[in-house]
């Protein structure tokens, strides 16, 4: 049988050094007249943003999220965005999808608990959200253009997705020069997670022909790139390559999903204080060596063990999977990647966290089911 599968995206994509600029037209073609901006904690990086709107008559609300977004967070992003009609993500991961989430409930109404996955009660959106523009300042997520929001639900103790083809961004512009200043740990932390947002889905068991070209192409510009953008700070090549795999990886996990690593970051990221990048570079490596070996022990032709071969290629230079997992060893040793340790994860903690990845949605598009043995072993092997 041939390929068969489907590709949705945001409805424009513009990238480009300086293309930010572009921003305040894009909104006012969205025909909007006044906008929530949502932005990071730091809500001086788009006051320029706020400056441009206000000259070509259009109102606007500002709202920030500190630290990574929360179901509390969009209840009070809905309350400060009541009466706008679009709504701009200025900023990282949790700018975007604490914006999109926003967005969403503004044009559907209700709680966020309401539509939320896992955790939730799981309703679909019926209306469109607000039309959206996406503009991230790190290079990491993807979330541009994506169709989901995580979002932290502190009494469960967990991270889950509300989800839908309405949330798909209406523009999403991706400038390279936004990532100028950027702090080391969070250019490490992003861009390790646009690592592992492109060789999840080419791993995936709902891996396709168009993500495993988009994966392809952000693993091969991830490998020449993040040392040394990390290490020595992005110039402009290298920015050109941290910002289109993380472009890539967003298209790439929006259509062909992820596997165990964001499985297990969903109640990692619930159940400790620990950034989204930093621990899904924590768990790579494992999580590729215990792959790889359940796949040769327990489905030896199954179409994943081949991919190991590319990956090793593509990072590495040698068609062998130590050869990518060591590669993957080697980079967060050299970037001071820490364990999950250093985010008080204990030996004692590892059931627990077993049994709620098991559960998560990520978890559902890894080549093959992991059992708990397995599972153990990545989450002890990370610590």
């Amino acid at each position: 049988m041939g390929a068969v599968f489907e590709f949705a995206t945001a409805t424009r994509i513009v990238f480009g050094a300086g293309k930010a600029a572009l921003v305040p037209a894009l909104v006012k073609e969205c025909g909007a007249s006044k906008v929530l901006i949502v932005t990071g904690k730091r809500t001086e990086r788009a006051q320029p943003l706020a400056l441009a709107l206000a000259g070509l008559g259009v109102e606007h609300a500002v709202f920030p999220i500190d630290g990574e977004p929360t179901v509390d967070h969009v209840r009070r992003g809905v309350l400060v965005g009541r009466g706008c009609d679009a709504v701009v993500g200025w900023g990282g991961g949790s700018a975007l999808d604490g914006g999109k989430a926003i967005a969403a409930l503004l044009g559907n109404g209700g709680d966020p608990l309401d539509y939320l996955e896992v955790v939730g009660r799981g309703q679909t959106l019926s209306r469109p959200s607000l039309p959206f523009v996406a503009v991230p300042t790190t290079a990491g997520t993807g979330s541009e253009v994506t169709r989901n929001a995580v979002l932290g639900v502190p009494q469960s103790q967990v991270k889950a997705s509300l989800r839908s083809p309405f949330m798909l961004p209406s523009v999403a512009v991706v400038d390279p020069d936004l990532l100028i200043g950027l702090p080391t740990e969070v250019l490490r932390s992003s861009a390790l997670d646009a690592l592992a947002q492109n060789i999840e889905p080419f791993l995936s068991s709902a891996a396709n022909p168009l993500t495993d070209a988009l994966c392809q192409q952000g693993i091969e510009r991830s490998a020449r790139s993040v040392r040394r953008a990390v290490l020595d700070g992005p110039d402009g090549a290298a920015r050109d390559d941290l910002a289109l795999a993380s472009l890539y990886g967003g298209l790439a996990l929006a259509n062909a999903g992820l596997g165990a690593v964001h499985g297990f970051a969903a109640p990692l990221g619930g159940m400790f204080n620990a950034p989204h990048g930093a621990v899904c570079a924590a768990l790579l490596a494992a999580t590729l060596d215990v792959n790889h070996r359940a796949l040769q022990s327990r489905a030896p032709t199954h179409a994943a063990l081949p991919r190991f071969e590319k990956l090793g290629l593509w990072l590495a230079g040698a068609p062998d999977a130590g050869a990518a997992v060591a590669w993957v060893i080697s980079l967060c040793r050299d970037l001071g990647v820490p364990g999950l340790a250093t985010y008080g994860v204990r030996p004692a903690d590892v059931p627990q966290v077993v049994a709620k990845a098991k559960s998560a949605s990520s978890m559902k598009k890894n080549p093959l089911v992991l059992t708990d043995e397995e599972l153990t072993e990545i989450l002890t092997r990370s610590l």
